[in-house]
C-alpha cells in the first residue's frame, strides 16, 4: 500500500496552484460573487488549459492522483466552481458531473451553471438532476441552490464514494490556506510588543489546527488509494474521511478566526472568503451529524479496515 500522490500528480497540482494563481487568484472567488454569470466564463477555460477534463479518475490510476491534486488546489484558492463534481462525472450517462446529495433535501453549489447534472445518493439511486433558479444571492448561498431530480432505471452504487472522496479533497485545500493564512497572520499581527505567533497559548492553538489538518490529508491519501484499488470497504472509507474533514473543518476555521479575531469576518481577508466557501461542502450532502449516522449505519458493528484496522463502532 502506497498512499503518496505520484510525483507526477503532485507536480500537476502545483502547476494547477500556479495557474489559478495567475487568473486572479483570491480574486476568482470575489469575482464570482460579484458577476455569478462569470462563473463559467472565467474559471471553464484555465480548467481546459491545464487539461482538467481530459482527465479520467474512473479510468486512470494516475489520473485519479492528478484529480485529487487539482481538487486541493482549487480549495485553496476557494474557487467557487464544481471542480470535484465535474471530475467524478459518472461513466455512461450523458451528465456534465455527479452530486452525491441528500435523498430528502437535495441541493448542491452548482447554481447558474446551465451544466447537465447526474445526481446520486448514499444508497446507489441515480437520478438526472436540474439545478433550480437560485433563491438567494451568492453573498449568503455561496451558490447553493436545490435540484430537481428525476430517478433514472441505473445502479449507482460505484459512484458514491469518489463523489464524496474528491470534494474532501477540495476541503482540504481549504484547510491549507486558512493554516497559512493564520500562520502568516500571526507573524506580523503583534500584541504587548510582540508578535502573536511569540505567545506559547497561540502556539499550541495553531499545532492542534495543523494535527487536525494533517490528519484529514493522511486519511485523504489513504481513502483515495482506497478507490483507486476498488476495495470493498471504499464506501466505508469515503465516508470516515468525509467525517473527519467535516469536523476538522470545524477546529481549523475556529482556530482561524479566534486568531485573526473581527478582521477575520471582514471581506479585506482572504480567510473570510475562504470561510464562506467552505459551508457547501461542510454541509452538503450531510453535516457532520447526519455524516455520522450514515458512516455508523455503513459498517455496522464490523468497524473500519484500512487505517482504522481493529476498530469497533458501538453506536
Amino acid at each position: 500500500m502506497n498512499i503518496d500522490l505520484s510525483p507526477e500528480a503532485a507536480e500537476y497540482g502545483r502547476e494547477a496552484l500556479r495557474a489559478l494563481e495567475a487568473a486572479g487568484g483570491d480574486r476568482l472567488v470575489q469575482r464570482a460573487e460579484e458577476a455569478p454569470w462569470s462563473r463559467e466564463k472565467v474559471l471553464a477555460p484555465v480548467l481546459r488549459e491545464i487539461g482538467a477534463w481530459e482527465l479520467a479518475p474512473r479510468e486512470d490510476a494516475d489520473d485519479l492522483e492528478a484529480a485529487a491534486a487539482l481538487c486541493r488546489s482549487a480549495g485553496y484558492w476557494a474557487v467557487a466552481y464544481p471542480v470535484a463534481e465535474r471530475l467524478a462525472r459518472p461513466a455512461g450517462l450523458d451528465a456534465d458531473g455527479l452530486l452525491v446529495v441528500d435523498d430528502t433535501a437535495p441541493e448542491a453549489a452548482v447554481a447558474g451553471l446551465g451544466l447537465r447534472w447526474a445526481a446520486v445518493t448514499a444508497d446507489g439511486r441515480r437520478s438526472d438532476a436540474v439545478a433550480r433558479p437560485p433563491d438567494a444571492p451568492p453573498r449568503t448561498s455561496a451558490f447553493v441552490t436545490g435540484l430537481d431530480l428525476r430517478p433514472i432505471d441505473e445502479d449507482g452504487a460505484r459512484d458514491v464514494a469518489l463523489g464524496l472522496v474528491l470534494p474532501c479533497w477540495t476541503l482540504l485545500g481549504m484547510l491549507d490556506r486558512a493554516i497559512d493564512l493564520t500562520r502568516a497572520h500571526v507573524l506580523v499581527r503583534r500584541q504587548f510588543g510582540k508578535p502573536l505567533a511569540e505567545q506559547q497559548g497561540v502556539q499550541f492553538q495553531l499545532t492542534d489546527a495543523e494535527v487536525e489538518r494533517s490528519g484529514v490529508e493522511m486519511l485523504a491519501r489513504y481513502t483515495l488509494w482506497s478507490v483507486q484499488a476498488g476495495l470493498p470497504e471504499a464506501l466505508d472509507d469515503a465516508l470516515a474521511l468525509r467525517l473527519a474533514a467535516v469536523e476538522a473543518a470545524e477546529a481549523v476555521f475556529r482556530t482561524a478566526h479566534l486568531l485573526h479575531g473581527a478582521v477575520g469576518f471582514c471581506d479585506e481577508t482572504a480567510l473570510s472568503w475562504v470561510s464562506r466557501y467552505s459551508q457547501p461542502l461542510r454541509r452538503l450532502p450531510w453535516g457532520p451529524s447526519a455524516t455520522r449516522d450514515r458512516l455508523t449505519r455503513q459498517i455496522g458493528r464490523r468497524g473500519l479496515t484500512g487505517l482504522f484496522r481493529d476498530t469497533e463502532v458501538t453506536a
